[in-house]
């Protein structure tokens, strides 16, 4: 399953991003394996974006702990949170630091494990049709601005690429799971975010 879900390590933070279909790899991003993804149900097409916002521990940025949570290697000992969240099994196809860095933990073609019981437009289990991308954060500090730009030119790439893919179908993952999760939480700055999608998307059409 892990060869399945990504394989190796491709481009450099600073060349364009782009997708390459066949592998479901966005190139000038790094790569990190995660085993946490199976396959998308026959015939669906992705057509939706998830944002998410994560921090681990909560309120805390940098540190190894996502790549060791999206990889099942997160030390319940190493911090008192840590403990509670070790057991589970997640990912997502995408996350954006706070230097605006972008890891890739599954391909494209994959279905990430990041949204867990959700609904969007009347569809159930928003895995088998989105693509899930975590900045990493926390719902009531402000994103970097880097990270804001990071996530228009991913969105622009995966827009390039995936024709059901559009600039405005791009949700919270509070909007798939109302009552259950709030990120990317009130400090998300939404049309920030879409004003330099919408510019990064415009960019991309005409080169």
């Amino acid at each position: 399953m892990l060869g399945a879900c990504l394989q190796g390590r491709i481009g450099h933070k600073d060349e364009d991003l782009r997708v390459d279909l066949e592998s479901g790899l966005m190139h000038g991003v790094r790569q990190m394996a995660s085993p946490n993804c199976d396959s998308r149900p026959a015939g669906v097409e992705v057509d939706l974006i998830v944002v998410h916002g994560i921090s681990l521990p909560p309120g805390e940025f940098g540190g190894p702990w996502i790549d060791r949570l999206f990889t099942n290697d997160l030390p319940s000992d190493a911090h008192p949170y840590f403990a509670e969240v070790a057991c589970l099994r997640v990912s997502s196809h995408l996350v954006i630091s706070r230097d605006g860095a972008i890891t890739q933990y599954v391909s494209f073609k994959q279905r990430a494990w990041h949204a867990g019981q959700s609904s969007f437009e009347g569809r159930q289990a928003c895995n088998d049709f989105s693509i899930g991308v975590e900045l990493e954060g926390a719902d009531a500090l402000a994103y970097e601005p880097v990270q804001y730009q990071a996530l228009a030119e991913a969105v622009a790439a995966l827009c390039a690429a995936y024709p059901t893919l559009a600039p405005d179908r791009l949700v919270g993952h509070s909007d798939i799971a109302p009552g259950r999760k709030t990120d990317p939480g009130p400090a998300f700055d939404w049309p920030h975010a879409r004003r330099l999608i919408a510019a990064a998307c415009a960019k991309t059409h005409r080169t």
